[in-house]
């Protein structure tokens, strides 16, 4: 169209003779700027055959090895199905326009497969197929699979004794294992503190076991899953004589948090005055490249009420595929009650995505003031108790990130059960323990199950459902689940229901503009059975908006929630305000 259009002005303009230089010299680079941009387009080809229905229209291709790689491909679905004398013919050639005649000739039938020299385990997990192409390319790749994933990576697999008879083919299965490869020491490159113990340990890489490419392919995700490092660049496999040693490059991640959040609330004992809260979490991690983790976690839920939580993990201790945690909870509930609890717990990886937990935990809770119960004539709804307990978690992960996932699938879940022991208070009267079996037994389970669903680049959305019980012939108030707050139910106090089966319900729709920074909106609401309620049954709901702003090596959140409940109206002056700032280091 440029070049049309400037011939056109020429013509139209000939009697302006000192003009018609220039028109041609701008005809001329108009036609030359044509010419290059028909050749940006790339190669267009297209083939045919003697049957109609087997052919493909023009396409364009950006260079002859893509075409020949398409080619290639469309022959080798031919001989697959038995076509074994198919091959191109270029029929025609003109500028940037390739034509090419497939000649698929006589479809022969491979009429009987014998099974050579195959060797008795093969047979028993890979039985050969009988007949037929399309079986034959089927049973040779999953065997070829077999065999490099037990240490023979260089086997080869032929059709061997072949005879013709018209149109059906008679062959016999042969078999090349090639030289037994083991593994040999796992490397670490890149800018990484991670040891290479560690990552054998994690990846299952054993030196002296026998090869794997399913085993060297999984280690590739499982270590760009990782919280601690990802992979900085794809893996390095060297073969030396009978032996494979694999390269990973890791570039550490920003995984050390320090983590605060002032929240600003109604105060219940002052009204007219904002109650100023606080929480605190220092999460240290793969200390000295092993896996090694120590977390810190304070929280100020009113004026009299804190929580602390102290963890510690060690990944494969000893050099078994068994992790262990140390964990300590402190709360203290006010001028009522104060909770302690110990616990260890053990886990393994059985999977790249899975892992599965054992543990126990000791619980004892004691009363702060005894005034009030002074009088009582039965059991009040808080006691000392001492609850040790044993119980098995398991774990499924399936996000495709660590800290900020868009898309992906992940479960919580842990059952355990024990003996509860009630221990006689002597500020409460001796005779409300008489008639009362002091121990029982306790059980308890938890569920959580979260999805994020990634409907676009900009736009996701979050889903979480959570739920749980307690059940004990003596159940306490200080044994019930503390709900509510950021991390469950937004919109009310931290820990604010005491519950003893509860179910609750969160979802977002996060709307992203870079990175990991979106605005959202959400709602939540949730079943809460208090039996120390009035009512028993609680639904609390709650809504709101919110931001989460990536800056640099940290994220700024700030939520703002309505909630409504038996215990709370929805109203203004019962929203909650959090803010604070994750920094990652």
């Amino acid at each position: 169209m440029p070049a049309n259009g400037i011939l056109l002005f020429c013509e139209y303009n000939q009697s302006l003779r000192p003009l018609r230089k220039y028109c041609h010299v701008l005809l001329f680079l108009a036609l030359i700027a044509a010419n290059q941009s028909l050749g940006q387009t790339g190669i267009w080809m297209k083939w045919e055959s003697a049957e109609e229905e087997i052919q493909q229209d023009w396409k364009s291709y950006p260079d002859q090895m893509e075409i020949e790689r398409d080619l290639d491909s469309v022959l080798t679905d031919f001989y697959q199905r038995g076509y074994i004398s198919a091959f191109w013919d270029k029929t025609k050639e003109v500028n940037d326009s390739l034509t090419y005649l497939l000649h698929l000739g006589t479809k022969f039938e491979l009429s009987e497969i014998r099974k050579g020299n195959i060797s008795l385990g093969l047979m028993e997990d890979l039985p050969p197929p009988v007949r037929g192409f399309m079986e034959w390319n089927l049973w040779i790749s999953n065997a070829l699979d077999y065999f490099e994933n037990r240490g023979f990576p260089f086997a080869q697999i032929k059709l061997d004794s072949i005879s013709r008879e018209s149109k059906l083919i008679l062959a016999a299965i042969h078999v090349d294992q090639g030289p037994f490869i083991s593994w040999d020491s796992l490397r670490v490159g890149g800018s990484t503190k991670t040891q290479a113990r560690y990552l054998q340990n994690l990846t299952r890489i054993k030196p002296g076991s026998a090869f794997s490419q399913k085993e060297f392919e999984d280690a590739s995700e499982i270590l760009d899953r990782s919280p601690y490092f990802e992979l900085s660049q794809g893996p390095d496999l060297t073969f030396r004589i009978k032996s494979a040693s694999p390269t990973f490059y890791l570039r550490d991640r920003n995984v050390n948090l320090i983590d605060g959040l002032i929240g600003l609330l109604p105060n219940e004992n002052e009204p007219g005055k904002v109650l100023i809260t606080g929480q605190l979490d220092l999460e240290l991690y793969h200390l000295g490249g092993k896996g090694r983790d120590v977390a810190v976690h304070w929280q100020r839920m009113n004026k009299e009420t804190q929580s602390l939580d102290l963890h510690a993990k060690e990944s494969f201790l000893f050099g078994s595929p068994l992790s262990i945690r140390l964990g300590f909870h402190l709360l203290k509930q006010d001028s009522s009650f104060l909770n302690r609890h110990f616990s260890m717990d053990f886990g393994y990886d059985f999977s790249k995505n899975s892992s599965i937990r054992f543990f126990t935990k000791r619980q004892a809770s004691d009363l702060i003031s005894t005034y009030a119960y002074r009088e009582v004539d039965e059991l009040p709804e808080i006691a000392d108790s001492r609850w040790n307990l044993y119980g098995v978690g398991l774990t499924i992960n399936k996000l495709d990130s660590p800290f900020f996932p868009r898309r992906g699938f992940y479960l919580l879940s842990e059952f355990a059960a024990g003996n509860k022991k009630i221990i006689q208070n002597t500020g409460i009267p001796e005779s409300v323990y008489q008639d009362l079996d002091l121990n029982t037994p306790q059980i308890t389970g938890s569920i959580q199950v979260e999805e994020h669903v990634w409907m676009s680049p900009s736009w996701g959305m979050w889903f979480r459902g959570s739920g749980g019980f307690i059940k004990n012939e003596n159940l306490l108030l200080n044994d019930l689940f503390r709900i509510g707050g950021l991390k469950s139910i937004r919109g009310f106090n931290e820990n604010y229901f005491f519950a003893k089966n509860y179910g609750y319900m969160n979802m977002e729709q996060r709307l992203f503009f870079g990175g990991n920074s979106y605005l959202m909106i959400f709602t939540d609401f949730g079943l809460l059975q208090n039996p120390y309620d009035e009512k028993e049954n609680d639904y609390p709901v709650s809504f709101g908006t919110g931001i989460n702003l990536e800056t640099g090596n940290g994220v700024f959140r700030f939520i703002y929630g309505l909630g409504k409940s038996n215990l709370q109206p929805l109203s203004f002056s019962y929203s909650r305000i959090h803010f604070g700032y994750l920094a990652r280091f």
